[in-house]
């Protein structure tokens, strides 16, 4: 049995309950907000009541833990993982890991060494589709990878507790918040770390009619980004967050100098198309758009007992986390590599504010 202990009730808190709560082998021992409806809403999700924590450190030295989840506000996380570091036990700790780059090398320096696991959520990769495509580009699906591009189209930010996340200083920015995940996608699929991000985007649409204190919103809504990477493949996002009007609101396409993969969500739809050479003639394949050739499949995990917000996502990354902790195993997201993801966020703002391409050296620290 692994004793959980979850900080931050919100809602990403309270879907962590609900995915430890498909599971076997787990329980939900302690539970932390300075919030009291969050507590509440948090308590009712618990089958057994945990102990009720209104300070974060106070759980942390309870011993009524063997594993904590951290899922507080974003520019909260680097004070609780300080804390939650100088203990023995396992972390998984929400994405982004931090707001900004000198909190995340802090927090890399003070693990090294200790004997918890230390794992950074970023579910997406666990997405039934999206772990298959990624095994099948990995084993050569589609030869060697030159392009990711990622679409995500979708409503605005949810509300928030206090409406924290209506705030750069609070979130490190739409790019950060929103998008770590998909820049680790990026660098997962390509197996490379990125040099270089171009980036254009603005708050065109949501959040401008919203006054909190006498300050207006400052996110981003929309962007498109481009990620270089030194083997010459390069990965492009674009995202819209006033686009409610979409079929499958999240597209991963990657294209390689054999073929072609192409992950749908909500449709949890994997396709995959081969070129193939036609002999002597300079003719590839089928011709583009005809679908001949282009295999298509849904593509589910049976093993999820809850979908939750992250198609099942969330449920198998609890379950790696669980099994890594049970057999001594490494953490698959280590903290350099949720550091990464924040950098090139990050990298992105200042891509858009200088108005030019911004290299990740400029972002991390030498040697990184």
């Amino acid at each position: 049995m692994i004793r959980y202990g979850i900080v931050g009730c919100g809602s990403m808190g309270r879907e962590h309950i609900l995915n430890l709560r498909a599971q076997d082998g787990v329980a939900v021992t302690a539970i932390a907000d300075t919030h009291a409806p969050s507590r509440e809403a948090a308590l009712a999700l618990c089958p057994t009541p945990p102990r009720v924590f209104t300070d974060h450190a106070e759980l942390l030295q309870s011993g009524l833990c063997d594993a904590v989840v951290i899922a507080t506000p974003n520019h909260t996380h680097v004070a609780v993982m300080r804390d939650a570091l100088a203990t023995d036990l396992h972390i998984l700790v929400e994405k982004p890991l931090v707001t900004r780059i000198e909190d995340g090398v802090e927090l890399v320096e003070q693990a090294r060494g200790r004997r918890g696991l230390v794992w950074v959520a970023q579910e997406y990769r666990y997405m039934p589709p999206v772990a298959e495509m990624i095994r099948m580009a990995h084993d050569g699906a589609v030869g060697r990878v030159h392009q990711v591009s990622i679409r995500e189209h979708r409503e605005p930010f949810y509300p928030k507790v206090g409406d924290w996340n209506r705030f750069t200083a609070n979130t490190g920015g739409t790019l950060v918040e929103k998008c770590c995940h998909y820049f680790n996608l990026m660098d997962l699929i390509v197996r490379e770390r990125p040099v270089r991000v171009y980036a254009s985007g603005g708050q065109s649409v949501n959040h401008l009619d919203e006054r909190y204190d006498g300050r207006t919103p400052d996110i981003l809504d929309n962007a498109y980004v481009i990620v270089d990477y030194p083997g010459g493949a390069r990965a492009l996002l674009d995202l819209c967050m006033f686009a409610e009007g979409t079929l499958d609101n999240e597209q991963i396409i990657v294209v390689g100098d054999e073929g072609r993969l192409e992950s749908l969500l909500p449709a949890l739809q994997l396709r995959h198309g081969r070129r193939e050479d036609w002999g002597q003639r300079t003719v590839w394949g089928a011709p583009s758009g005809t679908g001949r050739g282009v295999a298509v499949r849904r593509v589910w995990d049976t093993n999820i007992r809850y979908g939750g917000q992250h198609f099942g996502a969330s449920y198998i990354e609890h379950l790696r986390f669980a099994n890594a902790v049970r057999e001594g195993l490494p953490a698959e997201i280590g903290l350099e590599e949720g550091l990464r993801a924040v950098a090139s966020g990050l990298a992105a703002h200042r891509s858009i504010d200088l108005g030019r391409p911004v290299a990740l050296s400029e972002v991390l620290p030498a040697g990184w």
